[in-house]
């Protein structure tokens, strides 16, 4: 494959420079809608950014963009993911308001969420704040199901720090068969993440919009199972906090239940405690809380040390309403995968 040598940057510029903004006249480069271009081992992609009010008038010209680059020498599969960015500004508080404590309170209702086809049971890993272990929980947990004899799929959805790719030791790019992605597989579970499609050491600043409508395409447009093969199980390791991608996976995605992951200690607890509220709001179900990094096995005695402190997670589950799933300790089997 010779993608990356036969085409540039300044070559996939110049190829979408000529597909016309049906709104400006412009080039898509020179209108500013092309955003997160990637060339590389003969895959090319970007994101193009239009207004939301005029997304309907653009679906023709992804497809001429997505020609434009499969028509490169040396490209071999060309994606581009629409998304629709409203206008800065479109929402004004005005003087003297106060911003609401319950901001979905005025959200419209979302239509039905579904499933990924062929996937029987959609589980979420979720944390209120990053560092706590999530990631490590959802890679474990997937293994755990796939050890079952279960049809498993992780999906890696923390687009700003994708971590499933180094986790399952994978690398690679995925492929496309009959208008779908086609996941990659290790250690018998089929994975998806962000972090294939693009450069390990590039930075996603992308904005929220963006970022929903990526996570979205790794659902819906992944070929996660098949008729006559369905998925059992497909674990979905959730991006830390309460924003964008999160309220659009728990509004698009029919999930099953969720397990918060959290920490002993006060500040992890109260972003996890967060993180619940958000799951009541959406009526997501809350399978349990793990409390991870619970202790440290003294390696003379065996005795535990909380490092972390103790009781925190247990507490916090009893508070929310939900049983403790596991308190995992510190191993450096754990760390070193």
């Amino acid at each position: 494959m010779t993608g990356a040598a036969s085409t540039t940057l300044e070559d996939a510029r110049a190829a979408l420079d000529r597909v016309v903004d049906p709104v400006t006249g412009q080039g898509l480069v020179a209108a500013g809608l092309v955003q997160g271009l990637v060339v590389r081992n003969g895959r090319a992609g970007f994101m193009l950014e239009v207004p939301a009010a005029k997304a309907a008038a653009y679906g023709t010209v992804r497809a001429a963009a997505e020609k434009a680059l499969a028509d490169l020498p040396g490209v071999d599969q060309a994606q581009v993911v629409l998304t629709a960015q409203a206008a800065e500004g479109a929402t004004r508080v005005r003087k003297g308001a106060r911003v609401s404590e319950d901001p979905q309170a005025r959200m419209v209702p979302p239509p039905e969420a579904e499933k990924p086809a062929h996937v029987k049971h959609v589980i979420a890993v979720a944390s209120g704040k990053g560092g706590v272990g999530k990631s490590t929980v959802a890679t474990n947990l997937a293994c755990a199901f796939a050890g079952m004899g279960l049809r498993v799929g992780l999906l890696d959805a923390d687009i700003y720090g994708p971590s499933a790719p180094r986790m399952m030791g994978v690398d690679g790019e995925p492929s496309f068969e009959d208008g779908k992605l086609q996941p990659l597989e290790a250690h018998g579970i089929k994975i998806m993440s962000i972090g294939f499609l693009v450069d390990e050491g590039k930075a996603m600043i992308w904005r929220g919009p963006m970022a929903s409508s990526a996570v979205r395409q790794m659902i819906h447009d992944v070929a996660w199972g098949s008729e006559a093969q369905p998925l059992d199980m497909l674990v979905v390791d959730l991006p830390p906090g309460t924003g964008d991608v999160q309220l659009t996976l728990v509004q698009k995605l029919r999930i099953d239940g969720v397990v918060l992951v959290t920490t002993p200690q006060e500040i992890a607890l109260i972003d996890a405690r967060r993180a619940a509220i958000m799951f009541g709001k959406t009526a997501t179900p809350i399978l349990g809380l793990i409390e991870n990094m619970a202790f440290f096995a003294d390696p003379a005695t065996g005795a535990p040390i909380p490092i972390f402190g103790s009781g925190g997670g247990v507490a916090e589950a009893r508070t929310l309403g939900v049983p403790v799933l596991a308190e995992v300790p510190i191993e450096l089997a754990v760390r070193e995968g």
